[in-house]
């Protein structure tokens, strides 16, 4: 059963908070991003999740869960990037039922030149004001967070209700 009881000031600050901060911080990232290299966020996140990985390679499903993105919404973004020559796709050698997304040359060099502005633009709002234990404990917070939003499944996941 669901706590139906609202929010006290405290939790309705913090919330509140953390939404302005989120979209203030989105907004400049997004800004910095279409400015340096023309890419909208989540093409820049999958270009990073691409960076990440020693290959430079990644099941479109995975990318899909870790940016917690749609299915289709994904499909249309890397579809773009593929048309801009970023990264190619392609079906999986091991599950033809797979696709897997790559970065071309093309997408790590625009990766590595947008890259030293978002840190900048991230240091300068967000870190900028905290301590370095501030930070550790920011990291903890929206890490267990970030956690505990990840094991509730999404409600396209969750089983239905019978009528």
């Amino acid at each position: 059963m669901q706590d139906s009881a609202p929010l006290d000031p405290e939790q309705l600050a913090a919330y509140f908070a953390l939404m302005e901060v989120g979209n203030m911080l989105q907004h400049a990232v997004e800004q910095q991003l279409r400015d340096d290299g023309g890419l909208s966020h989540t093409q820049f996140q999958i270009l990073a999740v691409l960076g990440e990985s020693p290959d430079g390679r990644e099941r479109m499903t995975d990318i899909a869960d870790r940016l917690v993105h749609s299915r289709s919404g994904l499909t249309y973004q890397i579809g773009r990037l593929s048309e801009a020559g970023l990264v190619t796709r392609g079906a999986s050698s091991d599950d033809e039922r797979s696709v897997i997304v790559t970065a071309t040359p093309a997408g790590r060099d625009l990766l590595a030149r947008v890259l030293p502005g978002h840190v900048e633009v991230v240091r300068r709002l967000l870190l900028g004001p905290l301590s370095g234990q501030e930070i550790t404990d920011l990291g903890g917070v929206l890490g267990r967070v970030r956690d505990h939003m990840r094991s509730v499944p999404p409600r396209s996941a969750a089983p239905r209700r019978r009528p």
